[in-house]
């Protein structure tokens, strides 16, 4: 079992730059993939990016692709998501998920329905 705590979010211009921290509790936080997701009023949540435990492989979704970064540090049991260059439409509430599973193909990873664990998120806005 993991409790996921976001924080980070805030409000800033389009072209600035927020880092949000997901803090989980275990011991065994290293052993979980991680992800963000992010979800736009009226809108389904999407896949932002996601970040493995064994080999730290990452995955973006295209529409922050070079813009997003996101990292780990298991000694904090810490994951973050660095954002650069916001635009108003990454405007969202901001997820962090884990999960113990194991996936492999092109949709490993990227959808909601493979993460057991969720945070309550953080919002972020992007004013134009």
């Amino acid at each position: 079992q993991v409790q996921l705590i976001e924080s980070g979010g805030g409000l800033v211009q389009a072209g600035g730059s927020l880092r949000l921290s997901c803090a989980a509790s275990g011991r065994t936080f290293s052993s979980y993939a991680m992800a963000w997701f992010r979800q736009a009023p009226g809108k389904e949540r999407e896949f932002v990016s996601a970040i493995t435990f064994r080999s730290g492989r990452t995955y973006y979704a295209d529409s922050v692709k070079g813009r997003f970064t996101i990292s780990r540090d298991n000694a904090k049991n810490t994951v973050y998501l660095q954002m650069n260059s916001l635009k108003p439409e990454d405007t969202a509430l901001y997820f962090c998920a884990g999960t113990l599973s194991y996936y492999r193909g092109s949709t490993a990873y990227t959808g909601s329905s493979q993460y057991d664990y969720w945070g309550h998120g953080t919002q972020v806005t992007v004013s134009s």
